[in-house]
């Protein structure tokens, strides 16, 4: 059973509401003229986290999104921001009127703080918090520029894994503002390469189960609200715990990164050979 909080009640309710097995999330990015922003890849990020916990969940998931009547040149930028942030590609894209499209019985609608989606059909209401200012950037930091020639720049300097600022966002409750500064970004480009160089060696280690602890609290948290940010403790947990072998510290932390989307089995088999 998944609860997240709904907007317009401020209670946690069950989803999907009835006996299904497939959950149906709207996506409602606040995309204006001025292109892709940093709030707009938060929304995009919380319904694709959304969807994988409840595929973790043995649910079906079914994405969909909304967006105003971009040009080509701000729907390219779209695809970049998703594919750079590891975002599943939603089923269908459409404009913002969503009378008689999928969205219509969405069991969820995601959309930012403050531009609630007016012309959404039943369902929860999922409220995503803004990000402030990025550090050194003037003018609206909703609007600062974020993946050459696209949306990511400020927020990812040249060289920086995009995943870095996925990994900022979700240490993150989904609902709490964020402001992204560049001490931040680099602590998380640090965890995140020290996570992917234990993730390869333990997996030259044999594999052990998960511990069963973990697990329980794994499904708990993220069936809770959507407790992304304690998972994210609970791997740093593991990590350090000398009860835990290296090969179910693996198997932990393969098995988290189905939610987190941080691509942390990518060295795997690029260790560098050990001295002598």
């Amino acid at each position: 059973m998944l609860r997240i909080v709904d907007t317009r009640t401020g209670h946690l309710v069950e989803i999907p509401s009835v006996s299904r097995h497939v959950l149906s999330v709207c996506v409602h990015p606040p995309v204006g003229d001025a292109g892709i922003g940093m709030t707009d890849v938060r929304v995009l990020l919380v319904g694709d986290v959304l969807a994988r916990t409840a595929e973790l969940h043995g649910l079906e998931s079914r994405t969909f999104l909304t967006t105003p009547d971009l040009s080509h040149e701000r729907a390219r930028e779209l695809e970049r921001a998703m594919s750079a942030l590891g975002v599943h590609p939603p089923l269908t894209a459409g404009a913002r009127h969503t009378n008689g499209t999928p969205c219509a019985a969405a069991d969820v609608h995601v959309h930012a703080y403050g531009s609630a989606a007016r012309d959404a059909g039943d369902g929860v209401r999922v409220e995503v918090g803004r990000v402030g200012p990025v550090a050194g950037e003037g003018g609206d930091p909703d609007r600062a520029r974020l993946l050459a020639p696209g949306p990511l720049d400020a927020a990812a300097p040249e060289g920086t894994d995009p995943l870095a600022v996925r990994m900022l966002l979700l240490g993150h409750a989904y609902r709490a503002p964020v402001t992204v500064t560049g001490t931040a970004l680099e602590e998380a480009r640090r965890t995140l390469g020290r996570w992917r160089q234990m993730v390869a060696d333990w997996a030259q280690e044999p594999s052990r189960p998960v511990p069963a602890d973990v697990l329980r609290h794994a499904h708990a948290v993220l069936a809770d609200d959507l407790g992304v940010p304690a998972v994210l403790d609970a791997l740093v947990a593991v990590a350090a715990r000398a009860d835990v072998p290296a090969g179910a510290r693996f198997e932990t932390f393969a098995l988290l990164d189905r939610v987190l989307g941080l691509d942390l089995a990518r060295e795997v088999g690029h260790q560098r050979p050990a001295a002598t």
